[in-house]
């Protein structure tokens, strides 16, 4: 399991989540956003894992600061409910290439230099780092180690994608894979580059002159159309292990919920919406042995319900749906497939399921590119809440 200081740095809190609300200034964010060491809010864990939600969040930041719909911020929290957008409408299929890749041949497996943080490149391997010592990463660091693995190392998306949500704490399914997606070019079209000028800019201390991403982005271009591996940096680089990731759930509490009016928590909602019932949380075993997690997001899932005193069960779909008399069950749903399928059996037999708060609307059919989305959600944004008192409170 992770160390003290490494879970304060996320800690599984309200009290943690509302400190990271209250440091997010949205006029910072939008100029500094680009740079490693830029003003991001640090807030994926807590939405992914259900502690808060994009509308929330938005509230909370108007209400603070004169947000406006056409903020960045707002923008960029767009993305997360397009990625679901496109889950909720292709299922499984987000797992495939949605178009042709650039090159022909990718290897099914993330070489051992990468997946160590050896590969002589330093910004690959302070990101890898990165990843294994604090479970997150920045999003321009986690785009270009997905594109130095596609498009110069031949790793196909799929493997680098499952490697990196085992170890994110904030591992979306949707957002992790169609990331990976987008930068691959399977997604959109246009594969996303990215050179050693680039990293200058945004993260200098991760300077990577004389290093394979040290060219011009003609050359890169060619390189990803391409089925050349240009291979790790010659000579030796030290590398650090990587953290194991558990093949299941880790084991819950023993004891059913009692016959009684439940709400019922699962790793991707863990608020309590209805504290007057009693609670207890599943764990859908056929997801977890399918997607794997590190013990540090373990702990951070864990700890929140250490926070929240709910049990937590370990069971099998057929458990849950054997288990809880569906009439005294509330849930919010979700669009992972294991967990989704219980829900649903239990929603067919009455149990009340909440669907997933969003903040746009959804548009009915699949928008296969995010400006496409956009054109359509953010010239019709939802109504914006009653002006508060916070209104007047500038950034």
């Amino acid at each position: 399991m992770s160390t003290p200081q490494q879970q304060d740095e996320f800690a599984p809190t309200d009290a943690a989540l509302q400190a990271r609300l209250a440091a997010v200034e949205p006029r910072a964010y939008a100029r500094t956003r680009n740079a490693i060491d830029g003003a991001v809010t640090r807030l994926s864990p807590y939405l992914t894992h259900g502690f808060t939600d994009v509308p929330e969040v938005i509230a909370v930041l108007r209400q603070r600061h004169r947000l406006r719909r056409e903020d960045k911020l707002v923008y960029e929290l767009a993305w997360r409910e397009y990625f679901h957008h496109l889950w909720s409408r292709l299922g499984d299929g987000i797992f495939a290439d949605l178009r042709p890749a650039p090159a022909t041949r990718y290897a099914s497996r993330l070489p051992d230099d990468i997946r160590h943080g050896a590969t002589g490149v330093p910004v690959i391997d302070a990101a890898v780092r990165a990843l294994y010592a604090s479970g997150y990463l920045h999003n321009h660091a986690r785009m270009w180690l997905a594109a130095y693995a596609i498009h110069l190392r031949k790793v196909h998306w799929r493997a680098g994608a499952d490697w990196m949500y085992a170890h994110l704490l904030d591992g979306d399914l949707a957002s992790n894979h169609l990331s990976w997606q987008w930068v691959a070019g399977t997604l959109t079209g246009k594969p996303y580059l990215f050179n050693a000028e680039n990293v200058s800019r945004y993260a200098p201390r991760w300077a990577s002159a004389g290093t394979s991403i040290d060219r011009g982005y003609d050359e890169i271009d060619r390189l990803a159309r391409s089925d050349v591996d240009v291979g790790p940096q010659p000579g030796q680089h030290p590398g650090v292990a990587e953290p194991a990731a558990l093949d299941d759930a880790p084991p819950g509490d023993d004891a059913p919920p009692a016959n009684r009016p439940v709400e019922l928590l699962h790793p991707w909602s863990l608020k309590r919406r209805q504290p007057q019932r009693a609670a207890v949380c599943m764990l859908v075993r056929e997801f977890h042995r399918q997607h794997r997690w590190s013990a540090r997001r373990w702990d951070f899932v864990l700890g929140r319900l250490r926070e929240l005193r709910v049990p937590v069960l370990r069971l099998s779909s057929a458990q849950v749906s054997s288990m809880f008399a569906a009439e005294h069950v509330a849930s919010l749903g979700t669009l992972n497939a294991s967990y989704a399928a219980v829900l649903a059996q239990l929603a067919l037999n009455g149990a009340v399921i909440e669907p997933v708060p969003r903040f746009f609307i959804d548009p009915p059919q699949p928008c296969r590119s995010f400006s496409q989305f956009w054109r359509q959600v953010g010239a019709t944004p939802p109504c914006w809440p009653a002006a508060g008192r916070g209104d007047d409170a500038g950034a």
